[in-house]
C-alpha cells in the first residue's frame, strides 16, 4: 500500500466460481508469490515468520527465472480466460490494460474485486505480528 503512494496501482481481486447466477469464493489455502519474475515461492505457508519457520507447513521456493515467469503468464492468461500471449507484456500494462477493466467490469467471470484493502489495515499489523509471533 505504501508503494502505490495513493496512486490506485493496487487491484485487489479475489477467484470465485459460478453456481448458476450466484458467485462462490473459492478458497485455497496454498499461497503463491512472484516477485519481478524472478522469485517465486508455492506451497501453504503464510509469507510470515512464524507460518514459515514454526508451523507444519510446506513452501517450494526458486529463483528459476524462466519457470517463475512461465507460471506467472500461464495463470493471468487462465484467470483473465485469455490467450497467453496477450498477457506477455510488461506486468504494469496488463494489470492497467486487462486485469483492472475485467476486474470492475460487471460481465459474468471469475474474479471479484476484494472490498474493504484498507492503509488502516497496515496499523495494525506491527502489534498483531508481535503478539502472535513472540507470543
Amino acid at each position: 500500500m505504501e508503494a502505490d503512494d495513493g496512486n490506485h496501482r493496487l487491484l485487489a481481486v479475489t477467484l470465485t466460481s459460478h453456481d448458476g447466477e450466484s458467485k462462490v469464493a473459492v478458497y485455497v489455502h496454498a499461497k503463491l508469490a512472484i516477485i519481478d519474475d524472478t522469485w517465486m515461492t508455492v506451497g501453504s505457508a503464510n509469507l510470515n515468520e512464524h507460518s514459515l519457520f514454526n508451523d507444519t507447513e510446506a513452501n517450494v521456493v526458486t529463483d528459476d527465472a524462466g519457470l517463475v515467469k512461465d507460471t506467472r503468464l500461464r495463470l493471468w492468461a487462465e484467470h483473465l480466460q485469455l490467450p497467453v500471449s496477450e498477457v506477455d507484456d510488461e506486468p504494469a500494462d496488463v494489470i492497467d490494460r486487462l486485469w483492472r477493466p475485467f476486474a470492475e467490469s460487471h460481465e459474468k467471470h471469475r474474479l471479484t474485486l476484494l472490498p474493504g484493502v484498507s492503509r488502516r489495515v497496515d496499523r495494525l499489523q506491527g502489534p498483531l505480528r508481535g503478539l502472535l509471533v513472540d507470543g
